[in-house]
């Protein structure tokens, strides 16, 4: 393991200490929203919350959990300012190591991810969480922990840990998870247990930090990766006006982060499309996978190149709900203005519409 700098953290306990506010939040896919939980009470990141609350009983501990099942660092960069940092975080845990690919796009989405958190105004301490799939032991953490590694970020690994004691026989696979990724109760109990080990390994430690303004003002170091993602934007209807020729805008109240398919655009018909236009390098369509079978699909087309269109099939071929997909389309290409046009193709469809949810742009 590589040496982490805990200096926020520390100053974030002795703030706890002193009877502060202090909001605890986190970010990342299903198993931080707490899939697979008899209850949100039981989920890791709840009963990391409680630790704090158990821990410095003076303080006012505010949560926020910000997991979003079958998402990556991709769309977590886009929306961590609004799901996340509105809050003013004092301590976030970023778990995105079983839904990002192990792989240099997705080290580039993460490293922006962190660095939106690690220059935010609250200057929160940021902890890593590696999950794993318990199945095959597979997960992006390596990835994940050569940008830790870089800021000088902690982490936990839950592949270093419960996975390890698994395979040794102290637990089944079935009593931590049903599905092979998913925790349990059991599960989660154990992943908050690394967690909250380590932070008590931190509570610990001498006290005495002090805040300076030498502290504040530390800067971030320059960037591991191209870092093209850490101004990431979510684009909905109620951020741009393309031009619509059959989609139609959904103007809907979303009624919180977890209301998904609002505020986006439809396609029902063969030939509906709509066209935006952009200034980007880095661009992306998110749009919806149904187990709503049949679904319509649309092609997405990007500064009038027909000959390479990339087709969205809106049916998720799963059973487990509705996939909010992602689906980079231009990286690392030249920063000006670029179109981007989705159509229904002209063969005939019929079923649940196309669901555009946002362009993601960088």
């Amino acid at each position: 393991m590589y040496q982490a700098d805990l200096t926020r953290l520390k100053l974030c306990m002795e703030r706890a200490g002193r009877g502060e506010e202090v909001t605890v939040a986190f970010l990342g896919g299903s198993i931080t929203q707490g899939s697979l939980a008899s209850d949100h009470n039981h989920t890791y990141a709840y009963r990391v919350f409680e630790w704090w609350r158990r821990s410095f009983p003076d303080a006012v501990i505010h949560y926020v959990n910000a997991g979003i099942g079958g998402t990556t660092s991709h769309y977590g960069v886009s929306r961590v300012i609004t799901d996340v940092l509105v809050y003013r975080p004092d301590f976030v845990v970023v778990d995105f190591s079983v839904n990002d690919d192990a792989d240099s796009f997705f080290q580039e989405t993460y490293e922006g991810t962190l660095r939106k958190l690690l220059s935010w105004e609250s200057r929160p301490a940021v902890l890593l969480l590696n999950n794993v799939f318990y199945d095959t032991g597979a997960n992006a953490q390596e990835y994940h922990n050569e940008v830790g590694a870089w800021y000088k970020v902690p982490y936990v690994s839950i592949k270093d840990t419960v996975y390890q004691r698994m395979k040794a026989g102290a637990y089944t696979r079935e009593e931590l998870t049903s599905d092979g990724l998913h925790p349990s109760d059991k599960g989660h109990e154990l992943v908050a247990g690394e967690i909250i080990s380590f932070l008590e390994q931190v509570k610990a430690m001498e006290p005495g930090i002090r805040e300076s303004s030498q502290e504040k003002e530390t800067k971030l170091p320059l960037p591991m990766t191209a870092n093209a993602y850490e101004n990431a934007k979510r684009l909905t209807c109620r951020d741009i006006n393309p031009v619509l020729s059959g989609f139609c805008a959904d103007d809907r109240e979303k009624t919180g982060y977890l209301d998904h398919f609002k505020q986006g655009w439809m396609g029902k018909q063969p030939g509906d499309g709509i066209l935006f236009e952009v200034e980007a390098s880095c661009i992306a369509v998110q749009y919806r996978k149904t187990i709503k079978r049949p679904a319509v699909s649309a092609e997405v087309i990007v500064d009038g190149d027909r000959k390479h269109a990339i087709l969205l099939d809106g049916n998720n071929e799963e059973d487990w709900g509705e996939w909010i997909c992602l689906q980079p389309v231009l990286h690392h290409g030249k920063r000006m203005r670029h179109t981007v046009e989705l159509l229904v193709p002209e063969t005939p469809q019929v079923g649940t519409p196309f669901y555009l949810l946002s362009l993601i742009i960088a």
